[in-house]
């Protein structure tokens, strides 16, 4: 599944969240998004799926307009939101049986796919009473229902203690070595150096630079110290918010 974005932007009203957005993420890779809060990365990973309609420009699936094309399509791509909220009452396994039925994919052993983000042993517990680290590992579940070509994870680590985090770090290496892409949103630079085969800078609504990780570098900075870039671009927003010039590096 090779995924592109053609000159997308998006505007709600004056103000423009994704401007002339051009992203070209390839099949089998693990392709992750930063930047500061309110660069685009959100509404660029929502017009993917489909949640957010084009101002002008074009998100393509393997060549297919997302705007013209069914539900088949989405049915390929799994998705991890931001914000999870499950249905009050509902047990682990039942949720996974009802977003099974929703996606129309095939429901053969939920119980193997709560055993891989280890919510096995809670699979008959309601999910009220989850955690906010069992609810995104839930979360990650539901995604992961119909074994989908790409996984698109908005902060994924979300709300994981350490160990939950380093579980769904591993469950993205299995699932990029099995063959399945990912595009992720993340605010954890550890977790995109270790998991991204390619990282897209976003400031001010477009991608400002975009590299595998080792070779990714800001105006006289390391290569691949992502930490380093991520600052150097967020400020260039900061001085940008208070009126000073600035010009991208190309």
């Amino acid at each position: 599944m090779i995924i592109e974005y053609r000159r997308f932007t998006k505007r709600y009203g004056d103000v423009v969240a994704a401007n002339g957005v051009d992203l070209r993420v390839p099949a089998r890779t693990t392709v992750a998004l930063i930047g500061p809060n309110g660069s685009g990365k959100t509404t660029t990973l929502k017009a993917l799926l489909g949640l957010v309609r084009p101002t002008s420009g074009e998100v393509l699936v393997d060549g297919t307009d997302v705007t013209a094309a069914g539900a088949g399509l989405r049915r390929r791509i799994g998705y991890l939101p931001q914000r999870l909220s499950f249905p009050e009452g509902m047990r682990a396994l039942e949720v996974l049986e009802l977003y099974a039925r929703l996606r129309r994919v095939a429901a053969d052993d939920l119980r193997a796919l709560l055993r891989r983000v280890e919510l096995e042993e809670v699979a008959g517990r309601a999910v009220d009473g989850f955690s906010g680290g069992m609810r995104q590992r839930l979360g990650l579940a539901v995604a992961l229902l119909g074994d989908p070509e790409l996984l698109v994870l908005d902060e994924p680590s979300a709300a994981l203690d350490p160990s939950g985090a380093l579980l769904v770090r591993d469950l993205i290496r299995e699932i990029r070595a099995d063959g399945t892409g990912v595009l992720l949103c993340s605010h954890d630079l550890a977790e995109v150096q270790a998991l991204a085969d390619q990282v897209a800078v976003f400031v001010g609504g477009r991608v400002c630079a975009m590299g595998r990780p080792d070779e990714l570098a800001y105006t006289g900075g390391n290569p691949g110290d992502i930490e380093a870039i991520y600052q150097a671009y967020a400020g260039m927003r900061a001085r940008r918010a208070e009126g000073v010039a600035y010009a991208l590096p190309s």
